[in-house]
């Protein structure tokens, strides 16, 4: 790990979340004072399948270094198919991100049912320490951009 990179960079890591697993599995970890990451902002949304790309382009043009998804496990959607349409629209941004120049690895897909508040733990953690290794996320400059 580079040092120079991680030495006192705090992430900014917005965590988009499913209102019926992932968010249950965030509440109930901290209910049972499960220590996370405290660089993750958690963004509920009904269902995964509602996440707009516009949304994850939103948050990293704003300051985000990272965007985690996190819905139900495939089949278990309370929507039916909400979590198919995310995974689709997922591996579309991949390839967009990557278009734009910010490192793919920036953006993370993850199924956490309502029972795995552990798995929440883990998967907040390992990816904001992933953030941190990659350091501060530098957006290109747009050509006309007057920010």
């Amino acid at each position: 790990m580079d040092e120079a990179k991680t030495d006192g960079f705090k992430p900014n890591i917005v965590a988009i979340v499913c209102n019926w697993c992932t968010y249950i599995a965030a509440d109930t970890a901290g209910v049972a004072r499960m220590k996370y990451s405290p660089y993750v902002r958690i963004v509920r949304v009904m269902c995964s399948g509602r996440v707009d790309p516009q949304m994850v382009l939103w948050a990293f043009r704003h300051g985000a270094d990272g965007v985690l998804i996190c819905g139900c496990h495939p089949g278990d959607c309370h929507y039916k198919e909400g979590n198919y349409k995310a995974y689709r629209r997922y591996i579309l941004l991949k390839r967009m991100v990557k278009q734009m120049g910010i490192d793919e690895r920036r953006l993370r897909l993850e199924w956490i049912s309502a029972g795995e508040a552990p798995r929440v733990k883990e998967v907040f953690n390992s990816f904001a320490e992933e953030i941190r290794s990659l350091g501060p996320l530098k957006l290109p400059v747009e050509a006309g951009s007057h920010e």
